[in-house]
């Protein structure tokens, strides 16, 4: 089923909003820091794959990637329950109104 237009539109709207909350915010920052940190210092070695600071900076990127993925799910999470319970309550009135 293919949403009108209207519809994707207000969609993406809503995904370039959370997207740039999720961008801004203190706590993700923080941890991107940290992830950039131990990136930098990846290439203190040689063999960087073998190196401590290697896996050091992938541990802190996949937990980054992670509160990012976590913060997104949760959002859309609401937004969807948010419409489906708008349009349910918009239907309702409806039934009612034509069984009275």
């Amino acid at each position: 089923m293919d949403f009108p237009p209207w519809m994707q539109q207000a969609i993406q709207a809503r995904l370039n909003e959370v997207s740039a909350r999720i961008e801004h915010d203190p706590e993700l920052n923080r941890v991107r820091g940290e992830t950039d940190e131990a990136f930098e210092a990846l290439f203190a070695g040689k063999d960087v794959e073998r190196t401590p600071e290697y896996a050091e900076w992938e541990n802190r990127y996949i937990v980054c990637k992670g509160i990012e993925n976590e913060r997104l799910y949760k959002q859309g999470l609401r937004d969807g329950i948010r419409l489906t319970v708008s349009l349910l309550s918009q239907s309702m009135p409806e039934e009612n109104d034509t069984k009275a």
